[in-house]
């Protein structure tokens, strides 16, 4: 409720009906009383008010979507960068995805929140607390990312917890196994052709196998994940490309 004092409203009345205010309250020559005077304020600004909150809404729907915008660009060239070994520019382009737009996902095929990149580039260039928070966060969104889950498993072993690295690395190795059998046997699109000539499930199972052996070879068993790992990041959009090639994935010792 808007309160006027009647002598200001008054004054206010008799500009206007000498027309001072008439292009503002358009009063035209006519004198308004006073309920009709607060009337004619209180329904122009609330017309103000809702202008104001629509122009508001449309801008924060720009600015939302031009940070969504700047999120995929840049994980996409992150991307990019992570398949050429360019960790350290890899890095610049997460950082730069989590701060415009900390819940975005990236892909249709397999959606990856921007956080198991951000995490993925940490640990590689061997910032493995930030990573270890940063994977954190994004199981903490998806439990189920195995990708997350096994570079939380490598993350923990590079920091020395290795009981609990190890289960965390087996036990995302065998999710991306689980998962690529389900959608091949499922999917009828694109997606079916994943992994055509099972070069990831079958080093996959090497790698479970070197995992559960009494006395496990550490380098070995890092090395090997992290060609896995990379080779599943990679594997859409082999597939895209050509789904019957052999891929050109290195799980050479």
């Amino acid at each position: 409720m808007i309160l006027v004092n009647q002598n200001f409203s008054s004054t206010l009345c008799s500009r206007c009906f000498r027309g001072e205010f008439s292009e503002f309250f358009g009063c035209g020559e006519t004198a308004l009383g006073l309920g009709g005077e607060m009337n004619l304020i209180v329904g122009r600004l609330e017309n103000c008010k809702m202008k104001a909150l629509v122009a508001l809404f449309s801008l924060s729907v720009l600015v939302s979507a031009c940070g969504a915008f700047q999120a995929s660009s840049a994980v996409a060239l992150g991307r990019q960068e992570l398949f050429r070994a360019q960790n350290q520019d890899a890095l610049e382009s997460f950082e730069v995805a989590a701060r415009e737009d900390p819940g975005y996902s990236f892909g249709v095929d397999r959606s990856e929140g921007v956080f198991s990149y951000l995490g993925r580039a940490q640990y590689l260039n061997g910032q493995y607390a930030q990573a270890r928070q940063s994977l954190e966060r994004d199981l903490a969104r998806d439990p189920g990312n195995s990708l997350s889950r096994l570079y939380l498993g490598l993350t923990l072993v590079r920091l020395n917890e290795r009981e609990k690295g190890l289960y965390d690395i087996v036990w995302g190795l065998t999710g991306i196994r689980y998962y690529i059998n389900y959608v091949t046997s499922d999917a009828n699109d694109i997606r079916r052709f994943w992994d055509r000539h099972n070069q990831i499930r079958d080093a996959i199972a090497s790698a479970v196998k070197m995992a559960e052996t009494p006395n496990v070879n550490w380098n070995a068993l890092i090395v090997f994940s992290e060609r896995i790992a990379l080779a599943w990041e990679q594997e859409p959009d082999f597939t895209r490309m050509s789904p019957e090639m052999t891929r050109p994935y290195n799980f050479n010792p």
